[in-house]
């Protein structure tokens, strides 16, 4: 038997989702969000901004939707709806001058009969509709202005039909009267059907006999009377829509011509039925509605029922792309629909954001609190902290002047554990494991390790260490409107999270408490504070700050308390004993000595301090400056983006107790 050679062939694919397409990328999109929400969007808003931009070379819905207006303009632009009557017009000159054409070399004709033709053509009135009308009993002497008139009652017919039904117009092209005759039984068949279920009497097999005999006028393939109604109506509605768009005398004159259509009365009674149980039927349709056309190709009746029907749709997804409507969400869109009016990219696109926002919950970045509305998960806010930590560790090990940052209680003794290495790790590498990870993954990829071993970054395992000193550490967040209105807000959110996942994932002994003061001071677990939306509220109550504070160091007497205050401005608020707020600008001299006393209360209690002045101001540098000295504490003034790694160094300095080598300067 000789050998059988297979040959393959390849298309595209199109049945679904690009197999070959890459993941969605979460990281992308939950980094957008989290920056969205850090800045004072809610997540839900802030989710919604994101589908709305887009992301990396990935159209966003506000694209979509520009697209989808586009095209809806460039449909309204491009046509205008008297294409019916002006072919029903040529064909009508046709006719004529055929007419005329035969009247002149009929030599046998008598000159009266003659001449009263010649008047009658003459005479025929300006109207297109009155002009074919009065035609209608006219004794035609040329053939071919016969059939160029007949032509007229054929075309009409067609294009009306095609109204209610697509491609009609070009399906009876040169029909028949058999033809023709099915038209119209399928149409009794179709309005019996209609009236039966109006009335509730029809069953399954009513449709399905329906189909059996006039299938193939329906290329939509409904699969159930419902799904037929819809496209019935969806296309009536959109007829409807069409006439109501034409001028008056464009839509009298189609009307006064309907009647010559097939020259079949019975056929405008049929389509008058079907519109009225269409409308019964499917009462929400839009049978009122009008369009402004004001192009230069002109639309048949079927083609013009058609672009309203595009139109429609565009509509229809410019609402789903809107998501302003209650409950919406990303599975509404239509993506056939989609692809069918802007093309294949547009629906993939629109896959993907549907397929980003499902994954956002369904995977746990976002999750609905008490209130029902989303917010960022544990999940969500760990991965953003340690990003925030990657981001920061790079802003340490790059800084001059600068030294390995030692981390996950670096300086104390080791426990005999080790783990994987992550990016930023700084601790001693666990020799023998990292040997022993080498070799056997040389072995099992087929190598011999005898002859030397390459080491890889999965390979590397780190000693683990307990902290020598226990900190309990609080973090002060000025939260006064001006942090947000000078562009300090989502910097020190961001720098809240990474000393958050520093202190919660690698130094699991320490106690972090974060506080937040404007008017009043408050803690704050860091899911609140990353979604703290910026108040318009006047006041710099750090004396209530450095209350909570105390309070704080003093549940944890053990512990080293380190307090760490970052501030844009100088205390213009302090606590009344009645728990009141006095505000006062300029800052009031009790506000001052409150505020200055409680610190002292800190000092003496063995209390490191270091406060981060945000800003130029001279007043708040001669505060710190001195609060400081009081307390033999430092002053650190970073930019704005450097904030995050000056704290966290900080941390670091005070936690490990050693001199931190740093050119602080470079940061001013």
């Amino acid at each position: 038997m000789g050998a059988h050679k297979r040959t393959s062939r390849y298309g595209r694919y199109a049945g679904g989702p690009d197999p070959l397409a890459p993941p969605v990328d979460l990281g992308e999109a939950l980094d957008a969000i989290a920056e969205d929400v850090m800045a004072g969007y809610t997540p839900r808003h802030a989710l919604q901004e994101f589908l709305r931009r887009g992301g990396r070379n990935r159209s966003g819905l506000d694209d979509l939707a520009g697209r989808v207006q586009q095209r809806r303009n460039e449909l309204l632009s491009r046509h205008r709806l008297d294409g019916t009557l002006n072919e029903v017009r040529k064909l009508l000159d046709t006719a004529v001058l055929e007419e005329r054409k035969q009247l002149a070399r009929d030599a046998g004709m008598d000159d009266t009969d003659r001449a009263f033709r010649e008047m009658q053509l003459q005479n025929l009135p300006p109207s297109t509709a009155a002009a074919v009308n009065e035609l209608a009993s006219y004794d035609w002497q040329s053939s071919s202005a016969r059939e160029a008139y007949d032509r007229i009652k054929d075309l009409l017919g067609r294009e009306i039909l095609d109204q209610r039904f697509a491609g009609m117009k070009q399906a009876l092209e040169n029909a028949g009267d058999a033809d023709r005759a099915a038209v119209a039984e399928m149409l009794r068949d179709l309005n019996e059907l209609l009236d039966k279920h109006r009335r509730g009497e029809d069953t399954d097999g009513d449709f399905q006999e329906f189909m059996a005999r006039h299938g193939d006028f329906f290329p939509e393939n409904p699969q159930s009377v419902e799904e037929l109604i819809d496209a019935l109506a969806q296309r009536a509605a959109a007829a409807q829509r069409l006439l109501q768009s034409m001028s008056p005398e464009q839509r009298e004159e189609l009307m006064r011509l309907s009647a010559q259509a097939f020259g079949s009365p019975e056929l405008m009674a049929q389509l008058d039925q079907l519109d009225s149980s269409l409308r019964a039927l499917r009462p929400g349709e839009d049978w009122a509605g009008s369009e402004r056309f004001d192009g230069q190709e002109g639309l048949g009746l079927g083609d013009g029922t058609g672009v309203l029907q595009d139109i429609a749709e565009l509509d229809a997804l410019s609402e789903q792309l809107s998501q302003s409507y209650s409950g919406s969400n990303l599975d509404d869109l239509d993506l056939d629909a989609l692809a069918r009016q802007l093309g294949q990219d547009a629906a993939v696109s629109a896959r993907t954001l549907a397929d980003i926002e499902r994954a956002m919950q369904d995977g746990g970045y976002l999750r609905r609190g008490a209130d029902g509305d989303l917010r960022l998960s544990p999940q969500a806010m760990r991965r953003l902290g340690k990003a925030l930590l990657r981001d920061t560790a790079k802003q340490l090990s790059g800084r001059q002047g600068g030294r390995d940052t030692r981390v996950a209680g670096a300086a104390g003794e080791q426990t005999g554990s080790s783990r994987e290495w992550e990016f930023g790790d700084a601790e001693p590498w666990d020799v023998t494991r990292t040997l022993a990870n080498a070799i056997r993954r040389t072995a099992a990829d087929g190598g011999d390790p005898a002859r030397g071993l390459r080491l890889g970054p999965g390979d590397i395992e780190v000693t683990e260490t307990e902290a020598r000193t226990q900190a309990a550490v609080v973090l002060l967040a000025d939260v006064s409107f001006s942090m947000a209105a000078e562009g300090r807000w989502v910097p020190m959110k961001r720098t809240a999270l990474a000393l958050h996942h520093l202190v919660s994932t690698r130094f699991r002994g320490d106690r972090l408490q974060l506080i937040t003061f404007g008017r009043y001071a408050q803690t704050m677990d860091i899911g609140e504070l990353t979604a703290l939306p910026a108040l318009r509220e006047q006041g710099t109550n750090l004396h209530h700050g450095l209350l909570l504070a105390g309070r704080f160091f003093r549940r944890h007497p053990s512990m080293q308390p380190v307090l760490l205050v970052v501030t844009d401005g100088e205390p213009t608020a302090h606590l009344l004993p009645d728990g009141e707020s006095w505000f006062s600008w300029p800052p009031d001299p009790e506000t001052i000595r409150l505020t200055v006393a409680e610190l002292d209360r800190l000092g003496r209690a063995g209390t490191q301090a270091t406060f981060f002045r945000l800003g130029d101001d001279p007043g708040l540098e001669r505060f710190v400056q001195r609060m400081a000295r009081r307390i033999d504490g430092r002053v650190v003034a970073p930019d704005p983006g450097d904030l995050g790694a000056a704290v966290v160094g900080e941390y670091l300095r005070a936690h490990l107790r050693e001199p931190y080598d740093d050119d602080w300067s470079s940061w001013r």
